[in-house]
């Protein structure tokens, strides 16, 4: 993929002459076939050893697996945001956390002989996936644009140049201050309290590109920004409908609860555009009888396989087939429920009655029969949770869809009810702790109130800016300072030659990261790497041995402790990196940043002050397995202004494409995690060695002239008319509905224009992008070389 100096309304990627843009790591012949085993089992297993063999650290490695999510020492895995079991089970893990963990527990660094042999322009002609394999940052880097290589710099130095910067600028509100979902609850707060105490709400965050549609409809409908479901309501659910997840790479433990629920006879709905292999059957790695005997457990009992963008009409459907059996069957809905917390029922009941079936089909391509079969499986469930993920919010109307979930969980009284309620998948194992914490650009007025009254400071009011608003200030110029905690911002980030722009054009940009990544060469004038310690890491400070917490995805909170000494001994904590930052930006603070930087005690009793729920902070997360966070929606008691539950009246959206166009939707690989690249190979869809590749409906495939490695191009239609392109994809026919494609992220990023956002939730339309296929203007192969 190659930056380009393309013109601003006909961005593109590759050129169309030249082959595929890089095979990434593995090299060999790209191949496609069916995967026709179960999901984890003896693939994960072998997997995992070719990981840890591959590693170096035999050791260390198996160390790991016994040692992530458990308590009394245990660390948390650095993957997916899937609660820890509540028996303590060992071995709690899965393939992809084991493969996370060991990529940044390599020996293997990079440090000021690397940076003196290699410079920038060299840097960038690399692989991302050769960048991160060169081993972890050894030390702190600043980089010189005399020599265009980065160069040692202390610590002081680096904190009195980003101090300097921030001081200099003209308004605080001209630096932004990005932040993944790795960082701690403590480093999140501490971020938090330096940028607001600094004087600006730029604080956007990964969430703004993922799980933002689920925070802002929870809240719309039931007065909070998460799910009400513990791990424990998925042991008593009677059905489980999975909406827009592939579990078994992006929550594999998820399995583990799919196969239990089957055992016992609950229901399972996968609905999905494309049938993963998460929603067939599994074996469960820690199941050794099974192992033993490869003895498979069916994870899901029906897939249903809308158009993207379909899910709305899906739900609405199946609420409508709900409402139109009371006539028969008064209680196929829960009236006292909707009569004691609900608001505007009537209306939406009106709503359902009046849209019609054939709107319903043409909208979501899925049958009225298969939709009542849908309500159907509803209706005989006392216990119904929903979970969704990424499928759903990446779209045009995910607020709406997330909205519409819970107007089908209203209907029969499904919140605030063992075994049931709305549940997002996050995908990063603190994405949700980043906003409890304080990390968001639209904070609430309590939370600022509680955060001066405590602090000692008055916070900014404004609202601040998001992920596609910051790109847009710096393209600008309004933003001359960008400082990413984690991360990498610029393959994360929509329309990837303008992100990269926007970088470009900032006079500072610092990264505080573990390994070398693409966003470090993209860099403002100045730059800085600040290399933190990894999560499997012992953080020992002058206070002793440090240990941080975070937040899964139904709301408990668990410390962490390293395990291993640090790869570097010029490493330091996120928390001390930032509280380093705040003083070198804020020498007259009150706040005591020194102590704050070295006792993370301190910093949790200051969180039990201003964070609702984090009350006796220390001793609370002390408690076996931690504590979980207060959810009064859970309880029925609805922070909305009504009071009540909201019945949200959103009206269809329109999944046409256009002629001759196709619905892209972007997914990730088996082999990679977020923006890291693993391996070109995934397993469970059965490609190797290729990830520029389209997987598409034979229909459309025969309708454009192809079979399946042909090569293509690709070109994406904005809102605004204008177009992006990328050259010499290879077309791959599978399992989806005509109509609709999809490809790995974040290389088709490049894809989605920088407006081309959700105005519900400001999120990039990463899985609902208009296209145009091709032949590619470079050659295909012969006829009787295709696979």
């Amino acid at each position: 993929m190659t930056d380009g100096d393309a013109p601003q309304d006909n961005f593109s990627v590759g050129t169309p002459h030249s082959p595929a843009p890089g095979r990434g790591p593995g090299g060999g012949t790209p191949d496609w076939r069916p995967y026709n085993h179960p999901s984890a089992g003896w693939g994960a297993a072998k997997s995992v050893a070719r990981v840890i063999a591959k590693s170096g650290e035999p050791v260390n490695g198996v160390r790991a697996t016994v040692t992530m999510n458990q308590e009394n020492g245990g660390f948390d895995c650095p993957g997916c945001a899937w609660p820890d079991d509540r028996h303590g089970l060992h071995l709690d893990i899965c393939e992809n956390g084991i493969k996370h963990v060991t990529w940044e527990m390599t020996r293997k660094t990079v440090g000021k002989e690397f940076f003196a042999r290699h410079s920038v322009r060299e840097l960038s002609e690399w692989s991302d996936h050769a960048l991160e394999a060169a081993g972890r940052i050894a030390g702190p880097l600043s980089y010189d644009p005399e020599t265009d290589h980065y160069v040692p710099i202390s610590w002081e130095s680096a904190f009195e140049m980003v101090g300097a910067e921030l001081r200099a600028l003209d308004s605080p509100d001209q630096a932004t201050f990005y932040t993944s979902g790795r960082l701690s609850n403590e480093g999140s707060f501490l971020y938090n309290l330096w940028v607001r105490e600094f004087g600006t709400n730029n604080m956007p965050d990964c969430s703004n590109m993922c799980h933002e549609a689920s925070g802002r409809a929870l809240t719309d409908s039931l007065g909070t920004n998460k799910g009400t479901v513990m791990l424990e309501d998925w042991d008593e659910a009677e059905a489980l409908f999975i909406v827009g997840v592939n579990a078994a790479s992006n929550a594999p433990r998820m399995l583990t609860s799919l196969a239990n629920a089957h055992r016992r006879g609950a229901s399972i709905v996968h609905i999905n555009p494309l049938v993963e292999l998460a929603s067939e059957k599994t074996i469960v790695p820690h199941e050794f009888v099974s192992m033993g005997t490869f003895h498979a457990t069916s994870t899901g009992d029906l897939n249903v396989q809308p158009l993207v963008g379909g899910d709305l009409a899906v739900l609405r459907g199946v609420a409508k087939a709900v409402l139109e059996a009371t006539e028969a069957n008064p209680r196929a809905v829960d009236h006292e429920f909707i009569a004691h917390h609900t608001h505007d029922f009537e209306a939406y009941r009106r709503l359902c009655a009046e849209t019609e079936w054939r709107d319903l089909e043409r909208v979501s391509g899925v049958s009225q029969g298969e939709m009542r079969h849908l309500a159907d499986i509803y209706m005989r469930s006392r216990r119904t949770i929903v979970a969704w993920c990424l499928g759903i919010t990446q779209q045009e109307h995910g607020v709406d869809t997330v909205r519409e979930i819970v107007n089908l969980l209203l209907l029969r009284g499904n919140i605030g009810r063992e075994g049931a309620g709305p549940c997002p998948i996050r995908g990063h194992s603190n994405v949700q702790g980043n906003r409890t914490c304080g990390v968001t650009h639209h904070p609430g007025e309590e939370f600022l109130d509680r955060l001066r009254d405590v602090c000692g400071f008055e916070p900014p009011r404004e609202r601040g800016l998001g992920t596609v608003q910051s790109i847009e200030a710096m393209l600008r110029g309004d933003v001359k300072v960008f400082v990413g905690m984690g991360g990498n911002f610029v393959l994360a980030g929509p329309d990837t030659p303008r992100t990269f722009e926007a970088l470009r054009n900032c006079d500072l940009t610092v990264q505080v990261s573990t390994k070398l990544n693409r966003s470090h060469l993209v860099h403002g004038k100045k730059a800085l790497i600040l290399p933190c310690i990894a999560r499997s890491e012992r953080d020992i400070t002058a206070a002793g041995t440090q240990g941080t917490t975070v937040e899964d995805s139904m709301s408990m909170v668990h410390l962490s402790y390293g395990m291993r000494d640090p790869i570097s001994k010029h490493l330091r904590s996120e928390e001390a990196i930032i509280s380093g930052l705040a003083m070198a930006t804020l020498p007259n603070s009150s706040q005591p940043w020194t102590d704050y930087g070295e006792n993370y005690d301190a910093v949790r009793d200051t969180m039990g002050s201003v964070l609702r729920g984090f009350e006796d902070f220390n001793r609370r997360v002390r408690h076996p397995l931690g504590f979980r966070i207060a959810q009064p929606a859970r309880e029925r008691v609805f922070e909305t202004p009504s009071g009540r539950a909201e019945f949200s009246l959103a009206p269809l959206p329109d999944t046409d494409p256009g002629e001759g166009r196709l619905t892209l939707s972007t997914v990730r690989s088996h082999d990679q995690w977020n923006t890291t690249i693993y391996s070109d190979t995934d397993r469970y869809r059965g490609l190797s060695n290729l990830r520029t590749a389209i997987y598409m409906h034979q229909k459309d495939m025969a309708d454009r002239g192809l079979v399946s490695f042909d090569l293509i191009d690709v070109t994406s239609i904005a809102k605004d008319g204008s177009r992006r392109t990328v050259y010499g994809y290879r077309a791959i026919a599978y399992d989806i509905p005509q109509g609709c494609a999809t490809g790995y992220m974040p290389e088709l990023n490049a894809l989605c224009a920088l407006g081309d956002y959700s105005p519900q939730s400001e999120q990039p339309l990463t899985k609902h992008l208009i296209v145009e296929i091709t032949p590619s203007a470079t050659a295909t192969r012969p006829r009787d070389e295709q696979g």
